[in-house]
């Protein structure tokens, strides 16, 4: 790694959307940390760490250890949620296990805590910038009220985030994701592989995304993106941006909403 050698922490990088983004941004030249409770040492796309993102000390052991073997942070992808196969289903929330609302801590609170700690890093440099992913969940009804709340969330933390660093040089984006290729849902398509092709016509690689936020984190214009959501499918359109084949995703909005705007009133 040289001194110019960008440096980004991808959280939840041991699978789906987190491990696509790490590969891509590593594809890209970053160096990259990942975290994951159980992830490798070496996952093939750069530093995979351990990391509970219940324990609080441990995220900030991440970020200290980030310092001092890299010295530098450039980026920070707030990637990691609970996940549980129960989300998804015709249930009202109340016939549902309740750990559903675990993802306000991993998914909520964890995106505030490993925001927090990363910040001294990211405002040392000139120019960082804070990604969230997201989805329409916070627009729409999507799999009950935990998850729209954590996306609902995520998206206004964003906003407010980006209030707190104006003029650090560092930028704070939401961005909604769309349908994603991941290897449980390809593993659903099994012996249907015309299925599959015409459903990956609307739906996106893992990778896509980490390829979005680094056309975005070179973007001259990304302190105009501040503290927005963004439709990756749209803002991947203005970047000339395609997914794997050379396929365009598809943006969602008539469909599932658009991402609300945050407002210019600031109260404190």
């Amino acid at each position: 790694m040289t001194d110019s050698t960008l440096v980004a922490v991808v959280t939840g990088a041991s699978r789906g959307a987190g491990r696509g983004i790490a590969t891509a941004l590593a594809a890209r030249g970053w160096r990259v940390y990942g975290t994951g409770r159980s992830i490798d040492e070496d996952p093939g796309w750069g530093v995979g760490v351990r990391v509970d993102h219940h324990d609080d000390d441990a995220v900030g052991a991440l970020f200290e250890r980030v310092g001092d073997e890299a010295g530098r942070l450039d980026l920070l992808v707030n990637n990691a949620a609970v996940i549980s196969d129960d989300l998804v289903g015709p249930e009202p929330f109340w016939r549902k296990p309740r750990g559903l609302a675990d993802v306000l801590d991993v998914g909520l609170r964890s995106s505030y805590i490993a925001s927090w700690y990363a910040a001294p890093l990211l405002t040392a440099r000139e120019r960082a910038l804070i990604a969230f992913t997201s989805s329409p969940g916070s627009v729409c009804y999507m799999h009950g009220p935990a998850y729209g709340a954590q996306k609902a969330g995520v998206d206004k933390m964003a906003a407010d985030m980006a209030v707190d660093f104006r003029g650090t040089g560092v930028a704070t984006v939401s961005i909604w994701m769309g349908i994603l290729l991941t290897e449980r849902l390809r593993r659903a398509f099994d012996g249907k592989p015309d299925a599959l092709a015409d459903f990956a016509g609307q739906a996106e690689t893992p990778e896509f995304t980490g390829y979005l936020i680094d056309a975005l984190f070179a973007d001259p214009g990304l302190d105009e993106l501040s503290g927005r959501t963004v439709i990756g499918a749209e803002l991947a359109r203005t970047y000339g941006l395609t997914d794997a084949d050379g396929r365009i995703p598809p943006s969602h909005r008539e469909m599932l909403g658009a991402p609300r705007e945050p407002s210019s009133v600031i109260v404190r």
